[in-house]
């Protein structure tokens, strides 16, 4: 086996399990909702989003087809996974050729794959959509540019983004836009502006895709705060009634062991 089990985290709702690689770096996976395991593709990432944790100390290689899927291998006849999420550490275009082997992998399991992305690059993004999946995300962040300056070190243009699926769609009958959504991580005064929110419900609406609304968990030493939860439901309310189709972020995104971005922060909690 390509990599092993070196730690393992649980908290009311989650399982967090650490593996180590065979050249001695280190990666993080999240078993939620009872059913469904997240798993990731490079160690670090070069993406530099503002709020995460997980890529914070850079970038140091992409897994490999063997290492991604070792991560679900090591778990499957310990826990009833009938999902698998590729949404952990690691920016999943960046390493296209690897998770399309792994992305065929686990649909020839019988297993429903989503993916999480930022999009970059865009030629590998374009790859990335094609592929055999259940469902995939496309993490915004933010809508104005200097709003998406501020939160993404790289990332493409957003309406190049959106085109790129909305051109998919069209070109692919067996494709449902319902497939597609895009993902939103309010950070108390950095995207939680009415006009980053109603540019964000007019490109939901324009692209007819649903919004996934997150909330950011806190990571000691980031500068960063979350939403109340007033701000919040306000925000979704705001959306709601600009007609746009949101959902929330479930418990389980919401606990220390499952939220946007704190992976590698697993290292450093211990949970009862």
């Amino acid at each position: 086996m390509t990599m092993k089990i070196v730690k393992q985290l649980q908290s009311p709702l989650n399982k967090l399990f650490v593996y180590e690689t065979n050249d001695g770096y280190k990666v993080e996976s999240v078993f939620y909702k009872g059913e469904r395991l997240c798993i990731s593709t490079q160690v670090g990432c070069p993406i530099g989003c503002i709020f995460c944790a997980s890529g914070s100390k850079g970038f140091f290689r992409n897994l490999t087809f063997a290492e991604i899927v070792a991560q679900y291998e090591l778990l499957k006849d310990i826990l009833p996974i009938k999902g698998i999420a590729i949404a952990g550490i690691g920016e999943p275009a960046l390493n296209i050729s690897n998770v399309e082997k792994a992305v065929n992998y686990f649909r020839n399991k019988g297993l429903k794959v989503t993916i999480s992305t930022a999009g970059y690059p865009l030629k590998n993004f374009k790859k990335l959509i094609r592929l055999n999946h259940n469902g995939l995300t496309l993490s915004v962040h933010g809508i104005l540019n200097k709003t998406r300056e501020k939160i993404f070190k790289k990332k493409e243009n957003l309406e190049e983004l959106l085109n790129a699926v909305d051109e998919h769609l069209s070109e692919s009958s067996s494709s449902r836009r319902k497939k597609f959504q895009l993902g939103y991580l309010l950070i108390k005064n950095l995207n939680d502006d009415l006009e980053n929110l109603r540019l964000l419900g007019e490109l939901a609406k324009k692209y007819r895709f649903t919004v996934m609304l997150m909330m950011y968990n806190r990571v000691d030493g980031f500068g960063l705060e979350p939403v109340t939860k007033d701000e919040y439901e306000k925000a979704f309310l705001f959306l709601r009634e600009m007609g746009v189709r949101v959902t929330l972020s479930n418990r389980f995104r919401i606990d220390k062991l499952g939220g946007c971005g704190t992976l590698t922060v697993g290292r450093r909690i211990e949970c009862s």
